[in-house]
């Protein structure tokens, strides 16, 4: 039975055994091969996706929750509280209701998709909209931290990314030799008896940039512990709208439709720019219409429902092929595995709006075999 990520890595984790372990049983999402996509699109590698969200509130946050929830409740803290896109609220919310804890969230007023502050609200949240961006609405819980007796479960909480790093940890045990997905993680696989892989490249959306660092993180630990023996290229994508590491400078006021990576002043900058350049990867943007564009393609073509902003992966791996970067790579085929952050269920509306709308006809036979296009 999985247990969920402490459990799975306790030896890799800062725990002991007065932790307090707070899980809804995280971790262990599929990483699913994407071989029509690469069809469809000509791309010359085995593509894998990440699809982090399979996690219990619907999106990668939930790993470096569990851990951060945990060392609050060994710390008798009674209160978390964080600003928010969205997907770090409707995760805090569900682990602090999991551990009794209140739980307090800045999101920006408008800015956040509905079914993330749904998450919030029901798992009872104090949810706090304010006439700003997540920029200022972090350096507001971060203030409120240092004055009141509440712990902050921003990626600035060093437990957050120790937690996410653990997805690194999964991928390894899943790519058993190059090109070859491993049976599903569980508690009754001997990985001692494995030969683990990393992947060529590793694409990643960056919005507050605490999930590349991680990944690299835990791809280097599993490096020195033996695990594996190479290190992919750490390959980080901004939506253009929102790409102040592509830029060089803050950007004020974010404008993209991926609402998760609306972010102008990452928390985690430098570690991100360090990872992709220890790697030999990179840090580069994607439009919102080719984000769309690998958002549709991922649903139509693997059935993988992502929301926008986990595809902005995807749409960097379409960019770097069409730029030649898997053209003499050190293997015929490269392997590169896409994280997709959340799932699509967090941003329904969008989804809606950008399909074929139905069709309503009478209940007869005749007007739906026409519509089917089998009609006489």
């Amino acid at each position: 039975m999985w247990l969920g990520i402490i459990e799975a890595y306790r030896n890799f984790l800062p725990v002991t055994e007065k932790t307090p372990v707070v899980t809804l049983f995280e971790g262990n999402t599929p990483l699913v091969p994407a071989r029509r996509l690469c069809e469809a699109l000509s791309l010359p590698i085995d593509l894998y996706l990440k699809y982090e969200g399979m996690n219990p509130t619907g999106s990668f946050k939930d790993r470096g929750m569990t851990l951060a929830i945990s060392k609050a409740k060994e710390a008798n803290a009674q209160a978390v509280i964080c600003a928010s896109t969205g997907n770090t609220s409707a995760s805090a919310a569900a682990f602090s209701a999991r551990a009794g804890l209140s739980s307090y969230v800045l999101i920006p007023e408008g800015k956040i998709a509905m079914g993330k502050l749904a998450q919030a609200m029901i798992h009872g949240a104090t949810v706090v909209q304010i006439k700003g961006n997540f920029d200022e609405a972090l350096v507001l819980v971060k203030e409120i931290t240092e004055k009141y007796p509440i712990t902050l479960v921003n990626s600035i909480n060093p437990y957050r990314l120790e937690g996410q790093k653990t997805a690194a940890f999964e991928i390894c045990e899943g790519l058993v030799a190059p090109g070859v997905l491993a049976a599903p993680q569980s508690a009754f696989r001997p990985l001692g008896s494995l030969k683990l892989c990393a992947p060529d490249y590793h694409f990643l959306p960056v919005g507050n940039a605490g999930n590349i660092t991680a990944y690299w993180r835990g791809y280097q630990e599993y490096h020195q512990s033996g695990k594996i023996s190479t290190l992919p290229k750490m390959m980080g994508f901004q939506a253009a709208g929102a790409a102040p590491i592509v830029l060089g400078h803050r950007v004020e006021k974010p404008d993209t439709i991926a609402t998760a990576i609306r972010i102008g002043n990452p928390a985690s900058w430098k570690a991100a720019v360090s990872a992709a350049l220890e790697s030999q990867g990179r840090i580069d943007s994607v439009t919102d219409e080719e984000i769309v564009d690998a958002y549709q393609k991922i649903a139509a073509l693997e059935g993988v429902f992502c929301e926008p902003s986990s595809a902005a992966s995807v749409a960097g791996v379409i960019k770097s092929a069409k730029a030649g970067l898997f053209v003499g790579a050190r293997s015929p085929r490269p392997v590169v595995v896409c994280t997709l952050t959340g799932h699509g269920l967090k941003d329904a509306d969008f989804a809606v709006g950008k399909c074929k709308q139905p069709v309503t006809v009478k209940a007869n036979i005749g007007d739906v075999l026409n519509v089917l296009g089998l009609g006489r």
